[in-house]
């Protein structure tokens, strides 16, 4: 249960880096909505964090929750704000993406 939850912790993540960019394209009052959002996904995904580590060991949670953030900004940037995606880019998102499901399988 508590990888499910650091799944969706990492999905938070993704979603305050979102928040972010999309604060940066805005101005006035839209710019704050962006960043109340940030906040709120920001606090969502910490906390979540916090109770995933209750039981899993925190060297293996927070690596898990960076990449699943890293990936998921990195396609999102691809994908929504058109980022660059070059082969040495995928090349290392398909290298993350194997270290983190490598790290969740010899975490006991």
């Amino acid at each position: 249960m508590n990888w499910i939850i650091l799944i969706i912790a990492g999905l938070f993540e993704v979603a305050f880096a979102f928040c972010l960019a999309k604060a940066k394209e805005t101005t006035g009052t839209d710019m704050y909505l962006w960043y109340g959002k940030f906040l709120i996904c920001s606090s969502i995904s910490f906390l979540l964090l916090i109770k995933a580590v209750q039981t899993l060991p925190i060297g293996t949670a927070y690596a898990v929750w960076t990449g699943i953030g890293a990936v998921g900004t990195v396609l999102l940037g691809i994908l929504v704000f058109k980022d660059p995606a070059n082969f040495w880019r995928v090349f290392f998102i398909i290298t993350l993406i194997s270290s983190v499901v490598g790290l969740k399988y010899v975490s006991h």
